[in-house]
């Protein structure tokens, strides 16, 4: 028999453990573990476990090469471990700390021991902070939230990585909340399955099941699960979708506008000193992360294919073109206040100009290189 373990995270603490309340209530024998980070400064991390009748134990664990996270996933297997050899639990509960995100963890409980069975990631929301928490530039650090003294995550990047991830997003009553809030929170996830935190479907839910490879995929610049066109109460997503690469001056140029224009976006992008390299775009809050994962199919041999993930091939067939394959220019931004056409404009811009493409890819890898800062740090 294995263990069913459900993992709850999430920026918004006292939505996390309204969820966390509220599964140990409705799921008899279900056990709720939560390892603080908070007290990693002092070099350990504080572990809680309990039930629906309250606290059952509470201990420390050290600091694992300075990283509390790190000490995180060496203490979380042997609990839920010894939490199945009990027989005694029906739910493990993994309540993770405020910036920890889903995904790490996840992947840790699903590949790391046979008699654990992860059947759900949930994120908790408290509707009302969906976009001040997205807009929210501040380094982890700056707000005592930082996982590592290396951790340079910032508020929005990691909000909406948690956000993103999830299948299922538990919604709290958020009183304060708008239409625009609400818009915003459908926008950036679509396809997550929204669900009241004190509904009965919550705990169906936590125990449907979970597949880390499939969600990992769905996050994947490559093929990546991207929102669709959409306008609501005023936020909008809009998609940019274009085959000629970018000149590398000029985006670079643009960067910290195109970063500030909207509240998330995200996607792929290639630039033409570097034709045969897939790019991946992520902003959050003002702050933007790009960097270099892999090369693009088409630059690949045929006898390399059978190496790449099917979801990879499948989503590039989708989208192949007969001389570029699947390189291309693939981003989605959505924000209250979207300025479409300035940003349309904005993006066209920075595309080569139609000399610029005709002369070919030998050509294009002799322009400036702006980008080496940002891809090659240590270059």
């Amino acid at each position: 028999m294995t263990l069913p373990v459900v993992i709850v995270g999430g920026l918004h603490a006292d939505a996390r453990r309204q969820v966390v309340d509220r599964l140990l209530h409705t799921v008899p024998g279900s056990v709720a573990l939560h390892h603080d980070l908070a007290t990693a400064a002092t070099g350990t991390v504080r572990r809680l476990m309990r039930d629906a009748s309250g606290e059952l134990s509470r201990d420390e664990t050290p600091l694992v090469n300075d990283c509390a996270c790190c000490a995180l996933r060496e203490d979380l297997l042997p609990e839920l471990e010894r939490l199945a050899d009990s027989s005694m639990t029906r739910l493990a509960i993994v309540e993770l700390w405020d910036s920890v995100e889903p995904q790490a963890m996840a992947e840790v409980v699903a590949h790391g021991s046979d008699v654990l069975d992860l059947t759900g990631v949930i994120t908790a929301v408290d509707p009302a902070l969906v976009l001040s928490y997205l807009v929210n530039g501040d380094d982890l650090a700056e707000v005592g939230l930082a996982a590592a003294p290396t951790d340079q995550r910032t508020v929005g990047d990691t909000w909406a990585r948690q956000l993103e991830y999830a299948p299922v997003l538990a919604l709290v009553d958020g009183a304060a909340a708008d239409d625009e809030d609400r818009a915003v929170l459908a926008q950036l996830h679509p396809t997550a399955r929204q669900v009241p935190a004190g509904s009965v479907e919550l705990a169906q839910l936590a125990f449907a099941g979970f597949d880390v490879e499939t969600a990992a995929a769905a996050q994947h610049p490559a093929c990546a699960l991207l929102p669709q066109e959409a306008e609501e109460a005023g936020v909008s997503t809009f998609v940019w979708h274009r085959r000629r690469p970018f000149h590398p001056e000029r985006l670079h140029q643009a960067l910290e506008d195109l970063c500030c224009a909207a509240a998330r976006s995200r996607g792929r992008f290639w630039l033409a000193d570097r034709p045969n390299t897939l790019l991946a775009w992520d902003a959050a809050g003002g702050a933007l992360s790009v960097e270099s994962v892999g090369p693009w199919l088409a630059a690949l041999p045929d006898a390399a294919w059978e190496m790449v993930p099917p979801m990879r091939r499948a989503a590039a067939s989708l989208d192949w073109h007969p001389e570029h394959g699947d390189c291309c220019q693939h981003l989605v931004f959505t924000s209250p206040g979207l300025d479409r056409h300035g940003l349309e404009q904005l993006l066209e811009s920075c595309l080569l100009t139609d000399a610029e493409y005709a002369s070919g890819p030998e050509a294009w890898k002799t322009l400036p290189t702006a980008f080496d800062s940002l891809l090659d740090p240590a270059s």
